[in-house]
């Protein structure tokens, strides 16, 4: 399964992940709002913290931030994804959702509400805010909100629709890696070995691989029986990721 987060930066929270894809917490979060120093600077540490795992101190320094300035949305859109990342649903989207009042606009907040939302099973609600997000015309990346889409209807397993939101994210942005990557399932799964290649080679120009799409380049190759490119990809997958299930999958298969 896709990590559940895909697509803009990820704090090392999870994910998905369909696309993956992905959570908006890098230093772009911040929306057309002004805040005070104090809230700058506790949310900056609040994001380290997260990145390092250190979830207390990140909740101590989110807070304080939310102190300093109570009506910046930003602060509030990190605390949804530290709750949602203790498993405390209720508190995180009472935060994005708080976010999205503070600053109804913020598509990256949307983004990351939409995948909550996905995440909780609410894939039609999903639908709705991650379509909100890409509508923003002030959104420098609205393939990204539709990506997150796919990737939502994706992992609830209604592939063609999935595969119309990538389409369409394409369109946009013809070497996003994950709208790429599911695609190259997708075409695979459709017994389409050649466009499935196809769809894996631009990935791979554009992102480096993983054991999946690794994996995934083996299944194709075997297809189409070409030999020498399977073993280019056992190999690689082999030696970059020996401790993963597709590793697992590789020697049970007993493929050289």
């Amino acid at each position: 399964m896709l990590i559940k987060h895909i697509i803009i930066i990820i704090l090392g929270l999870a994910l998905l992940a369909c696309n993956t894809a992905g959570t908006s917490t890098n230093n772009n979060i911040r929306p057309s709002q002004s805040t005070n120093d104090v809230a700058l600077s506790n949310l900056d540490l609040g994001m380290a913290y997260m990145k390092q795992g250190s979830f207390e101190k990140a909740l101590e320094k989110l807070n304080r931030a939310k102190e300093a300035d109570p009506n910046y949305s930003s602060t509030y859109n990190v605390l949804g994804l530290l709750y949602e990342t203790l498993g405390e649903n209720i508190k995180a989207e009472e935060n994005f959702t708080k976010a999205i009042r503070l600053n109804s606009n913020d598509s990256k907040t949307l983004n990351n509400y939409g995948l909550f939302l996905c995440n909780q099973g609410r894939k039609d609600e999903a639908e709705t805010v991650f379509a909100k997000a890409a509508n923003n015309p002030l959104y420098e990346s609205p393939e990204l909100a539709i990506a997150n889409a796919g990737v939502c209807f994706y992992n609830n397993n209604e592939i063609p629709k999935a595969e119309d939101y990538f389409r369409r994210a394409l369109k946009l942005n013809s070497k996003l890696p994950s709208a790429l990557l599911l695609m190259a399932e997708i075409t695979f799964r459709q017994q389409d070995a050649i466009n499935a290649r196809g769809y894996l080679q631009r990935y791979q120009e554009v992102s480096s691989h993983t054991a999946k799409s690794l994996w995934l380049g083996i299944q194709i190759e075997q297809q189409l029986d070409n030999k020498n490119a399977v073993s280019s990809y056992s190999l690689l997958l082999k030696n970059k990721f020996p401790d993963s299930v597709e590793a697992a999958r590789l020697r049970e298969a007993g493929i050289r």
